[in-house]
């Protein structure tokens, strides 16, 4: 690997959205830097298991569920 090219790898604090802090590391700031989240896993619907629901009124699901809805989908 060429040297010099590539960022500072180093520790940061990452607080969650519940408060907790998790140490990480990675290019951003600098070592020690503090980073606070406003989405992580533990609120994203993508990583809570489909917990939250589907808000689609007259969306394009709703419009695909009313076109093929005779076809078994």
């Amino acid at each position: 690997m060429k040297k010099d090219i590539h960022p500072d790898y180093h520790l940061i604090d990452v607080k969650l959205t519940d408060g907790t802090v998790v140490q990480m590391k990675s290019t951003w700031g600098a070592e020690g830097d503090s980073m606070s989240l406003e989405i992580d896993p533990s609120v994203h619907p993508a990583w809570t298991g489909g917990s939250s629901r589907l808000m689609d009124t007259g969306g394009r699901v709703s419009k695909f569920k009313n076109k093929y809805a005779g076809l078994g989908f």
